[in-house]
């Protein structure tokens, strides 16, 4: 592959992260599921705090906790939205998911970067890529309000720069680079937490290519700029300690009275997710179908196929023999590390979002298969045809992608009511209502308490700008719980929230 093919074609692809990242954002998914609300209002409060300091924090505490860092981010986006609106912020869902859709672009583009230095493959880089960018599993949380899409995002990049300042025996920018990345992925999401097992495991590992002494330099930079990244929501944690595991005591699996029964249950179904069964959730998921298509499933099984004779045989045709091993183990390193959080909670698995960090090897890895694939075809069939073949192939990938998130997720009812549809209806309806009427919510609703009014108040409350007291009275809407239904005036608007 020439130089300007390869550089023509990660364009290409990066245009078909952009399309299927940004096309109808505005539209697709509908509705703004609460959790994504909480997220928007956070966004709100933190650019209104008049203290002097400021109103963004290192950590949310509400809605069971979350790291800051989204939420400050979606702050910045949402600023922006005055540039091109007179009225000033604009609540609208897109708004909170435009730095996913960045996020996941990055992703997109790292996973090329990252392959590229593992491997040293072009075609196993270009190809890994494309398939991230057409894949439902990423796309669909690279358009959702979640922090958790930039876990896979810091992650990948870290690595690459790791990879990289080892490969160059950088003196010091790099590494430091590649830490302060990795140190910002601990300000993402809760399962990132797990991440440095693979980082000291990856250190063990690339000693055998590059030796102790640059691995114990180049790791000690890269591990100091990481610490002093994260020293903010550390403290924080000192502080707070209640907030470090959040919900994950909740759901653990170590509270089961039959902890083995339940590991193995959690394994296989994590397993299977890929090509058996998936996510039966509507807002992660085409419900209960395999996170990959059948085609790039078959790729993934034939590229761990191959890197575990890899590991355990030595043998490799499309890699050098000095980078595959510590490659290959690196990635299934990296595969069972981000599974923990997945395998030990006992909730709602297989679980495509708390399993968001596998994303990147499990595309490297169908990479690989692919590209095996094609080897040995192309000494069984000609090259013009398997080329053609090749080709078309790809365009129904593109194809599928398409259909699958646009058509036939996109458009099922089951999706808008997963991310509450209705509740986004309600938010506008009351907006255009005239301010001097008295406007009643009624929360039937049930959810986590957020300032004492359950959390699926929080969609309505993004749509009409009502979070804080301030703003209720100001627009003179409220939110009463059933028990205090006797207090609205007589002659007010009343919506039911149910």
């Amino acid at each position: 592959m020439s130089p300007h093919w390869k550089i023509t074609t990660l364009v290409f692809i990066i245009f078909l992260a952009l399309f299927f990242r940004l096309f109808d954002l505005k539209n697709t998914p509908p509705g703004l599921y609460p959790d994504e609300a909480m997220n928007g209002n956070n966004a709100v409060e933190a650019l209104e705090e008049t203290s002097p300091t400021g109103g963004f924090k290192v950590f949310y505490p509400e809605n069971n906790g979350r790291e800051g860092l989204f939420m400050n981010i979606q702050a910045g986006f949402l600023s922006l939205t005055k540039l091109i609106s007179p009225g000033g912020l604009i609540n609208e869902p897109w708004a909170l998911r435009l730095p996913s859709a960045l996020f996941g672009i990055l992703t997109v583009l790292g996973v090329f970067f990252l392959t590229k230095e593992l491997f040293g493959n072009y075609e196993i880089a270009l190809l890994a890529s494309f398939l991230i960018a057409i894949s439902f599993w990423h796309i669909n949380f690279s358009r959702i309000g979640f922090r958790a899409i930039m876990a896979p995002a810091f992650l990948t990049w870290a690595l690459y720069f790791l990879l990289l300042s080892l490969r160059k025996n950088s003196k010091w920018f790099l590494p430091a680079l590649g830490g302060l990345i990795y140190g910002l992925g601990m300000h993402s999401y809760i399962a990132y937490r797990a991440t440095p097992l693979l980082i000291v495991l990856g250190f063990w590992f690339l000693t055998f290519r590059y030796g102790w002494k640059s691995v114990l330099r180049i790791g000690a930079i890269f591990t100091l700029a990481a610490i002093i990244v994260f020293l903010p929501l550390g403290f924080y944690f000192l502080d707070n300690p209640q907030d470090f595991f959040g919900r994950t005591s909740q759901i653990s699996i170590f509270s089961s009275a039959t902890l083995f029964k339940d590991l193995s249950i959690n394994v296989l179904k994590t397993a299977g997710m890929f090509n058996i069964s998936g996510d039966w959730n509507w807002r992660h998921n085409i419900a209960g179908q395999p996170l990959l298509f059948w085609p790039v499933g078959i790729l993934f099984l034939v590229g761990v196929l191959f890197g575990l004779r890899a590991v355990f045989r030595k043998v490799s045709r499309s890699v050098p023999r000095e980078q595959y091993l510590q490659s290959y183990i690196l990635l299934f390193s990296w595969l069972i590390v981000a599974a923990l959080p997945v395998v030990i909670s006992n909730e709602g698995l297989p679980h495509a979002l708390r399993a968001i960090i596998m994303i990147p090897p499990v595309f490297i890895l169908a990479a690989i298969g692919g590209r095996e694939v094609y080897n040995w075809l192309s000494k069984k069939i000609s090259k013009r045809i398997l080329l053609n073949t090749t080709y078309t192939l790809l365009a129904l990938l593109i194809i599928e992608a398409y259909v699958s998130y646009f058509i036939i997720w996109g458009r099922n009812p089951e999706v808008a009511g997963s991310f509450n549809q209705n509740y986004v209806e309600i938010g506008r309806e009351l907006n255009n209502l005239p301010q001097e009427l008295p406007k009643y919510v009624l929360v039937e609703a049930r959810g986590t308490d957020v300032r004492g009014i359950p959390m699926p108040t929080q969609t309505v409350m993004f749509i009409t700008d009502t979070f804080s007291l301030e703003k209720q009275q100001e627009k003179n809407i409220h939110y009463v719980l059933p028990s205090d239904v006797a207090t609205i005036p007589p002659g007010s608007f009343v919506v039911t929230l149910n």
